[in-house]
């Protein structure tokens, strides 16, 4: 079982490479693993930053839960191109997102048994209104409770809120591909969309037009080979 954490900012739009490069090197130098960290992943979606940090224990548990190695150092360099998101900000702590709902395909099934190594993550970004984390996940209770998640291929899901941002990060045992809009004309999707229409919106409603434009975009990752 992977632990993740999701920590949100603003970027300027376009320095991806830079915000790579950064990591690319620090992930080099440096040993994450020893902090616990086994993984991570860098997204972007229009103006936003979203930093996905991998452990395999729970830090809560395993008492692991110190920053990144060099964190000054990383923040320092990628200080010209992320910047806070949330409204209050006064530590690093309060960019990362609260987890406020997860679900696992039940153990047996064969979603379940899917090699964890084959499974694809999808991020999906919107805006969530303001109290409304209980709703959204009493949706996606009474939905995982059906057969939507195995007609989806969905082995997890986890929703993450900061301030305004919603982040549904939605793990898979087959790659998302445009036969998904098939999907997406369901009763079944048509429905929970419906549903959570009062409660989530795009991030950026001007560009809008339909779920693909909710992914975040991948262009970081690294994994620890030991």
């Amino acid at each position: 079982m992977v632990f993740r954490n999701v920590i949100v900012c603003r970027m300027v739009p376009g320095s991806e490479d830079k915000i790579a490069k950064v990591f690319g090197h620090y992930d080099k130098a440096t040993r994450p693993q020893d902090f616990g960290v086994i993984g991570r992943i860098l997204m972007s979606h229009h103006d936003l930053y979203i930093h996905i940090v991998e452990r395999n224990e729970d830090p809560a548990v395993s008492g692991q839960n110190r920053g990144l190695p060099a964190f000054k150092e990383i923040a320092e360099a990628i200080g010209p191109y992320v910047t806070p998101y949330p409204r209050g900000w006064q530590n690093p702590s309060h960019s990362v997102a609260k987890e406020f709902y997860r679900w696992e395909a039940p153990a047996g099934s064969a979603d379940a048994q899917a090699d964890s190594d084959q499974r694809h993550l999808t991020v999906i970004v919107g805006r969530i209104k303001p109290g409304a984390q209980d709703n959204v996940a009493q949706i996606f209770t009474e939905s995982d409770a059906g057969t939507l998640p195995v007609e989806m291929s969905v082995t997890a899901r986890w929703l993450y809120s900061i301030d305004d941002v919603y982040v549904h990060l939605l793990e898979r045992s087959v790659a998302h591909t445009q036969d998904d809009a098939r999907i997406h004309d369901k009763p079944k999707f048509g429905k929970i969309m419906a549903e959570l229409s009062p409660y989530i919106g795009p991030y950026n409603q001007d560009t809008w037009r339909g779920p693909v434009d909710a992914l975040a975009k991948e262009y970081y990752r690294w994994r620890a080979e030991d």
